[in-house]
């Protein structure tokens, strides 16, 4: 049996701390603090729910977002 690979670190932030902010800058402050992927979805999209490592999802709604989650 072939051994499991070992994903990468990822950074280690304060994911509550993007809410409240505008979804631009959220965006921003994630790829600077090493989200290797950021995705921005409006509220009540559809989507996977597959997990990424690196990837950091915003819930936006009128420019702000509302959740943070990682995966």
């Amino acid at each position: 049996m072939a051994p499991l690979p070992k994903p990468p670190a990822e950074p280690a932030d304060d994911l509550d701390s993007y809410v409240g902010l505008a979804g631009e800058a959220a965006e921003r402050r994630a790829r600077e603090r090493g989200w290797t992927t950021v995705r921005s979805l409006p509220k009540g999209a559809i989507i996977t729910m597959e997990y990424l490592t690196g990837r950091l999802n915003f819930t936006v709604e009128d420019g702000v977002v509302e959740r943070c989650w990682k995966g």
